[in-house]
């Protein structure tokens, strides 16, 4: 069982009811671990609720929105040796907390794994899927999935001294595509991440979202974790392939004007990720640039 293995974290912002669908699924699990969950400031009553709804549940009440640091707040109260990320629109399926804590007990060079995504209502597979299934990335034997050097949080499950080693997400990204640099860092680190395709995680989306806010964001920190982490040309070489799949509008100009606004501090924390890293991002490279799921619309 993962209850003494595996900690869930959950964030959520001004989403009361379906947050509520979401934590009596997750309480509900023959496998359930227990919860710490952060309300980002929210303004619609969800954290009375969760505290009168599921008093097991251990609620962090920030006056502010976080974004993705909201996570490493909950982080640091886990106690057990795995965490598992989980938004207030997804929904680990049975075993699936089990069956992470078995790998992550079974191989101790691994840092996280990240499972399979199905979509609401017909549960199909997540565009990112061909992404990860496929990932062409080069990895040890005994890894029991794809390698992989990115990975989406609230489908995977971390060893929470990993994470603490690497910072957890960065406070500057906030929130937005906040993994890729979390996973370049574990990389370079030497911990190894994968894809398991037996473990099950159904994501409805939400409908209360600001896409555009959301695309600015994304647009900003990919270009920012770019530059962090990868060398000149590649960063370079990349960030021309991001602009010019954005469209040319004041969200695509927007997020441009944050970035260069952001570069003095990105240079003064610039570190390129190890050679080795950096030969499995260009395999990526490919399957990125043709990759439905890093489309910058919205």
């Amino acid at each position: 069982m993962a209850t003494a293995r595996m900690t869930v974290v959950m964030i959520t912002r001004d989403r009361r009811e379906q947050l509520l669908e979401t934590l009596a699924h997750m309480t509900a699990l023959v496998d359930a671990a227990p919860i710490i969950l952060v309300d980002n400031g929210s303004t619609d009553g969800t954290a009375d609720a969760v505290a009168a709804a599921f008093p097991t549940v251990e609620l962090l009440r920030s006056t502010d929105n976080l974004g993705a640091v909201a996570r490493n707040m909950a982080v640091e109260r886990v106690v057990t040796p795995y965490v598992a990320f989980c938004d207030d629109d997804t929904r680990w399926q049975p075993g699936a907390l089990t069956r992470a804590a078995d790998l992550l007990d079974q191989y101790p060079g691994l840092g996280s794994v990240t499972g399979r995504c199905l979509v609401a209502p017909d549960l199909h597979e997540d565009p990112i899927t061909p992404e990860l299934r496929d990932s062409p990335v080069p990895g040890p034997d005994w890894l029991p999935g794809p390698a992989l050097l990115g990975v989406m949080a609230a489908l995977s499950a971390f060893r929470v001294s990993a994470f603490r080693e690497v910072g957890g997400f960065s406070r500057r990204l906030w929130f937005g595509g906040e993994e890729e640099l979390l996973a370049l860092d574990l990389a370079a680190r030497g911990w190894w991440m994968c894809w398991v395709e037996d473990l099950l995680i159904h994501h409805e989306p939400s409908r209360a979202r600001d896409s555009t806010l959301r695309r600015r964001l994304g647009i900003r920190n990919t270009l920012w974790t770019l530059w962090l982490r990868r060398p000149v040309r590649s960063a370079a070489r990349r960030s021309a392939v991001v602009l010019g799949s954005a469209p040319a509008d004041l969200t695509t100009a927007a997020a441009v004007l944050e970035t260069l606004r952001g570069f003095p501090w990105v240079l003064r924390e610039r570190k390129v990720v190890p050679p080795q890293v950096e030969a499995g991002l260009l395999l990526l490279e490919e399957s990125q640039r043709r990759s439905p799921a890093r489309r910058y619309v919205g």
